[in-house]
C-alpha cells in the first residue's frame, strides 16, 4: 500500500492495521507531518512487537492516516497519529482516534497518554474533545523544521 495525496475525499473508513506490510506507506505519510519522521524499519519493528496497536484511515484502497499506540497492562500511550495533508481539517482525525480509543478500551485499557506540540491547535482541540487533559509539560522538547524548539504537552484520558 502506498500513501497517495488526494484531490477529493472518498468514503473513509477506519480499520485495524496489523501488518508490517504498511510500514513504507506509514513512513511516507509520517514525513508529511513531522520534522523528524520515522523510517519504514521503525514502523515495521513496532507493528511486529507485542503490545503495539494501530488503526488506519483508509480512503478507498489508499492510506489516508493512521494512529499507533503501545500498551502496557491497562494503560496505553499514543506514539503517533497523522493524517495526510488532503485529509486534514475534514473531521477524519476524530473518526480515526475515537475508533482507536474504543478498541483500546475494549482490550482492557483504562488510561491513555500522549504528548503533543503545544502549538498544534487542531490536535489539542481534538484531544480535549475526546477527554484528554494536560498532565505536564516538557520545555523545548520538539525540534521544528526552522531549528526552533517547541514545548510538549503531556495529556491523559481515562477510558470507560
Amino acid at each position: 500500500m502506498k500513501w497517495m495525496p488526494f484531490r477529493s475525499t472518498p468514503a473513509a473508513h477506519v480499520a485495524p492495521l496489523a501488518s508490517a506490510d504498511h510500514a513504507a506507506a506509514m513512513a511516507d505519510l509520517h514525513a508529511t507531518a513531522f520534522a523528524r519522521p520515522w523510517e519504514p524499519h521503525e514502523f515495521e519493528r513496532m507493528l511486529c512487537e507485542r503490545g503495539h496497536s494501530a488503526h488506519a484511515l483508509m480512503l478507498g484502497p489508499s492510506l489516508g492516516g493512521f494512529v499507533l499506540s503501545r500498551r502496557v497492562l491497562d494503560e496505553a500511550e499514543i506514539l503517533t497519529i497523522v493524517l495526510g495533508p488532503a485529509c486534514r481539517g475534514a473531521g477524519l482525525s476524530r473518526q480515526l482516534l475515537a475508533t482507536h480509543l474504543r478498541a483500546l478500551a475494549d482490550s482492557g485499557v483504562r488510561a491513555v497518554h500522549l504528548e503533543v506540540d503545544d502549538g498544534n491547535g487542531p490536535a489539542l482541540a481534538l484531544y480535549r474533545r475526546l477527554g484528554f487533559s494536560e498532565t505536564g509539560r516538557r520545555a523545548s522538547y520538539y525540534a521544528r523544521p526552522d531549528g526552533s524548539r517547541a514545548n510538549a504537552l503531556m495529556m491523559r484520558a481515562a477510558l470507560d
